[in-house]
């Protein structure tokens, strides 16, 4: 659906101007006493603060939609899907769980001896990755990483009893990173992790600074961020993208989207701003205006020669676009190629802004 000039530009100014304010009380749902030190933040972004003594908090955001993580030691995780469109007041109310999961992995059969020693480095190349800027990555705290091994579909699941704790030096970035599970199938070799990540920047010297500014806008250009706000903004062509559907026809076979914004894939909508995009089957998409890197084409096997950026991605169910780039269902989105092998240490914060 395309939208008048006038409107582009009003939302536009409106919604890169705005700031909206989250505040409220966070509370253990059984007593009611206000919880002193539980996490509020953005999933995925630099957004975050700590409650107060009366377990008050306050949260700037920006443009564009959010996951609000509410999160305290001992407690069960509350999440919020919230659009930039006023001030809002959430009062949480947390629940203990019933188990640590520390007490549920000793009680697990499954769990690897010495599970780090034996599958520690595998954990870090298929979660924080194996690109030029992983070698720049360290973990704090592998000591809180479980591992357990199913040995009936030859699975290996990871988890983790305190958030993992990652410095990104590459980026200027240190990483919260709240773990859900990791999961890996060796048969297929096909990979998949869940978590809520807050990002804080480092501190460092101008020209530190200015190397992570650099390294940030090389990682953001051609990636899934810079995708999907392109797809938002209208303007895939221009910034370099294609999008292709696996013929209903020929297998194998790919074919040119010559409208990606036919309604049969994606929908405005103006009461929300918000977009919906939905592929009937897998896409590739190819961004023209960077080679990918010599270290991925040698993972994979791949000719030295090529020149375009190819990822493959399935959605199992339909998302939602925010004007920042971010989405939802995360789970119904599915990487394979390229974008697969940009794990944690190329992913930038939503909430990012390229110069």
């Amino acid at each position: 659906m395309k939208k008048p000039i006038f409107l582009l530009f009003s939302v536009f100014f409106c919604v890169t101007a705005f700031t909206q304010i989250i505040n409220g009380k966070v509370t253990d749902a059984e007593t009611g006493l206000p919880l002193e030190g539980a996490s509020v933040f953005a999933q995925n972004t630099t957004k975050g603060v700590i409650t107060d003594k009366e377990g008050n908090y306050r949260l700037a955001l920006g443009k564009g939609g959010f996951e609000i993580i509410f999160s305290f030691t001992g407690y069960t995780n509350r999440t919020a899907n919230l659009d930039v469109t006023e001030d809002r007041e959430f009062n949480i109310k947390l629940e203990k769980g019933d188990n640590s999961l520390s007490e549920v992995i000793v009680k697990n059969s499954n769990e690897v001896e010495n599970g780090w020693e034996v599958h520690g480095q595998f954990f870090l190349d298929h979660f924080i990755g194996a690109t030029p800027f992983s070698d720049s990555c360290t973990l704090e705290n592998p000591q809180v990483l479980k591992f357990l091994y199913y040995k009936r579909n030859d699975r290996l699941k990871v988890l983790a009893t305190e958030p993992l704790i990652i410095q990104n030096k590459s980026l200027g970035y240190s990483l919260r990173y709240q773990l859900d599970s990791f999961v890996h199938f060796f048969k297929s070799e096909v990979n998949s992790y869940r978590g809520y990540c807050l990002y804080s920047e480092m501190e460092g010297t101008e020209d530190e600074k200015n190397i992570w500014k650099k390294n940030r806008q090389q990682i953001y250009y051609g990636s899934r961020l810079h995708f999907l706000r392109s797809y938002y903004d209208s303007t895939l062509k221009a910034e370099g993208f294609t999008v292709d559907i696996l013929s209903s026809v020929k297998a194998n076979k790919f074919d040119r989207l010559s409208n990606p914004y036919d309604t049969t894939y994606y929908f405005f909508d103006d009461s929300t701003y918000n977009a919906e995009l939905w592929f009937p089957s897998k896409v590739s998409i190819t961004y023209n205006k960077k080679a990918p890197e010599k270290e991925y084409l040698e993972y994979y096997k791949l000719p030295l020669n090529v020149r375009v950026q190819l990822s493959y991605v399935d959605l199992i169910d339909s998302i939602v676009i925010n004007p920042n780039g971010f989405f939802f269902d995360q789970k119904s989105w599915v990487n394979q190629g390229y974008w697969s092998w940009k794990n944690i240490a190329d992913q930038l914060p939503n909430d990012y802004e390229p110069e």
